[in-house]
């Protein structure tokens, strides 16, 4: 038969071969595949939803809710990995962790730039990665571009919503606090769905990614926490407490926000 083969077009031998544990225990394996499989998702959410953005912007909305649908469906995936890491016990862990050294979960470029794509940013946070040129122009890059929740602002002021100009016309660099004002637009989609049928289903898509960011989030917590208690991160991150006050980040505050003005 002609053509790629499963292993060849798949790159099998490739992609099996970067799992290359270092210290040596039974346990490693498992950590490596976790984290390496994660990675593999993000760059679908990204694939997914910068496509999403596009569409948005365009003001081609089917596609891009498919689009949102599928990363929520990829997001279960992850939230489901945390299940399997968390078999590794402490004592499994303690005798891999020193192999770690300073790398840390907090050091993926691929999980800022999927927060930045949604929307909460950082210019620090893109300046962690100064010492890799490529990722942090990357990073700064996306800090420039409007966010996911920013198309969808627009896309409500294209359609008549009274969005403040302020909020359009901003520092796309920096997340921005609730607006009571953003808030009223989305009370009025929600008061009438018929109407705004298709904002409707765009709040509800972006509802469902906060609401999976922050079970991903969640899930971690409690890995970490189960696996190695309170103590401090690797790569010096304050761990358990550190994952606790990121659980207090909102990505679209005014959706959420607006369930209790209903």
């Amino acid at each position: 038969m002609g053509g790629p083969t499963y292993r060849s077009y798949l790159r099998l031998p490739e992609l099996l071969d970067v799992q290359s544990p270092v210290s040596g225990t039974h346990d490693e394996l498992l950590f490596i595949t976790i984290h390496q499989a994660s990675e593999l998702w993000l760059k679908l959410c990204l694939h997914e939803l910068c496509e999403a953005r596009r569409r948005i912007a365009a003001d081609d909305l089917s596609p891009a809710l498919k689009m949102m649908a599928r990363v929520s469906r990829i997001q279960a995936q992850m939230i489901q990995s945390w299940e399997v890491l968390a078999t590794m016990t402490p004592a499994e862990y303690g005798t891999m962790r020193g192999s770690l050294g300073g790398s840390s979960g907090f050091q993926s470029d691929q999980y800022r730039m999927l927060e930045f794509v949604l929307g909460n940013r950082s210019p620090a946070m893109a300046a962690m990665f100064d010492d890799e040129p490529a990722v942090a122009d990357a990073l700064r890059a996306e800090l420039a571009r409007p966010s996911l929740y920013d198309e969808a602002l627009r896309l409500l002021a294209r359609r008549g919503l009274p969005v403040p100009p302020a909020r359009l016309d901003r520092d796309l660099s920096i997340a921005v606090p609730a607006d009571r004002a953003v808030e009223a637009c989305w009370a009025t989609v929600y008061g009438d769905p018929d109407a705004y049928w298709d904002l409707y289903a765009l709040a509800e898509k972006l509802v469902d990614l906060e609401y999976h960011v922050q079970l991903w989030r969640f899930g971690h917590l409690k890995t970490v926490e189960r696996v190695i208690g309170f103590k401090t991160g690797t790569g010096g991150t304050a761990g358990a407490a550190y994952l606790a006050r990121v659980l207090e980040q909102r990505f679209f505050p005014e959706l959420l926000n607006v369930r209790t003005s209903l």
